[in-house]
């Protein structure tokens, strides 16, 4: 299993939001890139970058945050927050950006997803926000309605080979992960399925290896220093 430790970039720093609450933000640096670097010294060999600007809002602000991160680390990136067409895909991916991430327009724009899929596949991940059992977009903003089962379905159906879940009421809350979805998920889907929200102990990235899932995101169990990146990479393999 790859950990992901996770940098959310707003106004060109690292943040960490509460439970997606854009009024409870905690600035982490103000040079992302300084944060990549130490993931690397810890043995990380990926990292989740979210454009939280780009979520909200359907931008791109943090592009050469981004870019230059990649440059300075070397690290396999993927990106989501704001891609809602393909010139945005294309800038992302042909810049040197490993996979984007789709949100609000794999659940509005199925015929971008599916266009997007047939050009870059298995670098387009989709990404499953989840409240409540059902899927949020808009940088977590908007309730869509659609269940995560009907919604996992759709995307394997079209071809989605990567799948990050994120279950909104976990992240940045230390509770722990939510190991039940995500166990439901792995016996169900015959995706890479990437587990988001509540990682925040060692037993919680230990459980979810033995899921088979692909990947797990660590955030602000890292920032606070409750979670060693270096155990945590360890213990997936």
């Amino acid at each position: 299993m790859i950990i992901f430790p996770a940098i959310d970039l707003y106004e060109g720093k690292a943040v960490r939001l509460y439970r997606g609450d854009y009024a409870q933000m905690t600035v982490y640096s103000e040079h992302p890139e300084d944060i990549g670097s130490r993931f690397v010294s810890e043995g990380a060999t990926h990292v989740h970058l979210v454009d939280l600007e780009g979520a909200r809002d359907g931008t791109t602000p943090n592009l050469e945050t981004a870019l230059r991160l990649k440059r300075e680390t070397g690290l396999f990136c993927e990106i989501g927050g704001g891609i809602r067409n393909m010139d945005t895909v294309r800038t992302y991916l042909e810049n040197g950006l490993d996979r984007v991430i789709l949100g609000t327009a794999a659940v509005r724009d199925p015929a971008f997803l599916e266009k997007a899929l047939e050009v870059y596949g298995s670098r387009i991940a989709v990404g499953a926000d989840v409240r409540d059992g059902r899927i949020s977009v808009q940088g977590w903003t908007e309730d869509t309605g659609l269940s995560l089962s009907d919604f996992c379905e759709r995307m394997r159906k079209i071809g989605v080979q990567n799948l990050i879940c994120t279950d909104i009421s976990r992240d940045g809350a230390m509770r722990g992960t939510n190991r039940e979805l995500y166990s439901r998920l792995s016996r169900e889907l015959g995706m890479n399925i990437t587990a988001s929200g509540g990682v925040s102990s060692l037993e919680d990235v230990i459980a979810l290896r033995k899921l088979n899932l692909y990947g797990a995101i660590i955030g602000k169990a890292w920032y606070t220093g409750t979670v060693s990146l270096k155990e945590a990479v360890e213990r997936a393999k």
